[in-house]
């Protein structure tokens, strides 16, 4: 039989494309919502963990789908409200995962997650992170200005908080790939000689 809090969980999990990132009211454009930042976060710490030679993809996948999910209840606060409110994310991910088939998650991979002593959720971290480093690309490439003024706090994050080599690699060759080039070379008029005649 289906458990009750298993579909209320997932409910609640869909409702992460419904929260925006605390620091959008600082650019004022659209950003990743949560939902979308912990896809690509996945995505983040697997290309990590195989650059690093880390072969527990399992573990790196449930901390990365887990590592944001208390914000379903206490929301995504930026770097300015962080100075000013203090979000219970322990208290609300008890109770998110309270009673779902999920608790090991909450228990295991998310407090493990938190105390950042195993090289999984270290890369973890680091991917959280270079997420931020992805989409301020994205956003520069829009047009905005605001990327280009944190850059000297996101070379602080580069240098002094992430953990691994690998990280920091890929944050050093983030403007070294352009924003666009995947599509870019990849549309009909390069692969079709054909197209449009």
């Amino acid at each position: 039989m289906t458990k009750k809090r298993d579909i209320e969980f997932l409910y609640e999990l869909g409702s992460l494309r419904n929260i925006q990132r605390g620091w959008r009211q600082h650019f004022g454009m659209d950003v990743a919502n949560d939902l979308e930042h912990t896809v690509r976060v996945v995505w983040l710490a697997m290309l990590i963990a195989r650059m690093e030679g880390v072969k527990n993809e399992e573990k790196i996948i449930k901390m990365a789908l887990v590592h944001d999910m208390a914000e379903t209840r206490v929301s995504d606060h930026s770097y300015v409200q962080k100075v000013y409110v203090q979000a219970d994310e322990h208290s609300a991910a008890n109770d998110l995962f309270a009673g779902t088939s999920f608790e090991d998650l909450n228990t295991d991979t998310l407090k493990e997650y938190e105390e950042r002593q195993c090289i999984e959720a270290k890369i973890v971290k680091d991917a959280d992170n270079l997420d931020v480093d992805l989409e301020m690309r994205e956003l520069e490439q829009k047009g905005s200005k605001l990327p280009s003024k944190w850059m000297g706090n996101r070379a602080l994050v580069r240098n002094e908080k992430l953990y691994t080599e690998s990280a920091k690699k890929l944050w050093d060759s983030l403007n070294e790939v352009d924003v666009d080039s995947w599509h870019m070379e990849t549309n009909k008029w390069n692969r079709i000689p054909d197209a449009g005649k």
